[in-house]
């Protein structure tokens, strides 16, 4: 179809004989906002870097913008997708200004050298940074900003050469509450606007889904146990399979929350009268 970005046919990822991804079949659309859920160990940083073009199957099939992985040039199609990820060591020098680690993403580098950076590409950095929060941090060197002001800078370094498809591995994690309410609540926005890319956020916590997500997968051990429209696959049925605990599950204005579900009470011995 014309608007699949990013499609997995019974992909397989081995590694030194253990399976880390095993048969995934997943489709993402333009316009769709996911989650992917699981616990410790399940695939899911393999699954994005997968969807990325970063790694390519041991079996299977993945087509990505409807070329096939294995018979593309694959820089023709990785700056159309902008990922975020602990797997992705490279990160900008201490000492680089934070609209300097922004603006060198136009030139796919990491340190401003002797690139030349046209004006439109100075707003485009100066916009991003303003959609994140960060305007004021855009004279700051990036060493000295806190976890969350990162993660944030990171995301627009990630959004510089307009993806199509926005990749963004635990941006939550590490934060303190503050943070963490403050990146969903900028993440909630981009995923109201309709020209956003399409984007995929892989989490452990229900509790670290901005509003407006649309879909959800759970992985558990390689595999997918569900997938689908976000109230389907986040109901606690699936939600209990994936983690192996019986869970409940509560969503209100968009944001859920999940806790053990409380054990039902034991029927009372009945004395003979």
């Amino acid at each position: 179809m014309a608007d699949t970005i990013v499609c997995l046919d019974r992909a397989t990822v081995r590694r030194d004989g253990a399976a880390l991804l095993s048969d995934v079949s997943w489709t993402i659309s333009a316009g769709q906002r996911w989650v992917v859920l699981g616990p410790n160990g399940a695939g899911k940083t393999t699954l994005l870097l997968v969807a990325a073009g970063r790694l390519f199957p041991t079996s299977g099939a993945v087509d990505l913008f409807g070329s096939r992985l294995g018979t593309v040039d694959m820089r023709e199609l990785r700056y159309r997708v902008g990922l975020v990820s602990p797997a992705l060591t490279e990160t900008p020098p201490a000492d680089e200004r934070v609209l300097d680690a922004v603006l060198t993403a136009a030139w796919s580098v990491l340190g401003r050298g002797h690139e030349h950076y046209d004006d439109i590409d100075v707003a485009r950095a100066s916009e991003l940074l303003r959609q994140f929060g960060c305007a004021p941090l855009s004279s700051r060197r990036f060493g000295t900003l806190s976890e969350g002001e990162r993660k944030r800078v990171a995301i627009a370094r990630a959004l510089m050469t307009d993806p199509e498809l926005l990749l963004l591995d635990e941006p939550a994690s590490g934060l303190d509450l503050g943070a963490r309410e403050a990146l969903l609540r900028r993440l909630t926005r981009f995923a109201a606007d309709p020209a956003a890319p399409a984007m995929v956020l892989v989490s452990h916590h229900v509790e670290e889904i901005p509003a407006g997500v649309t879909h959800a997968l759970l992985l558990r051990a390689g595999r997918v146990v569900a997938a689908g429209p976000v109230e389907e696959a986040l109901a606690a049925g699936p939600l209990s399979d994936c983690f192996g605990i019986p869970l409940e599950v509560t969503a209100t204005a968009g944001r859920y929350t999940a806790r053990l579900a409380p054990r039902p009470p034991r029927p009372r011995a009945v004395t003979p009268a």
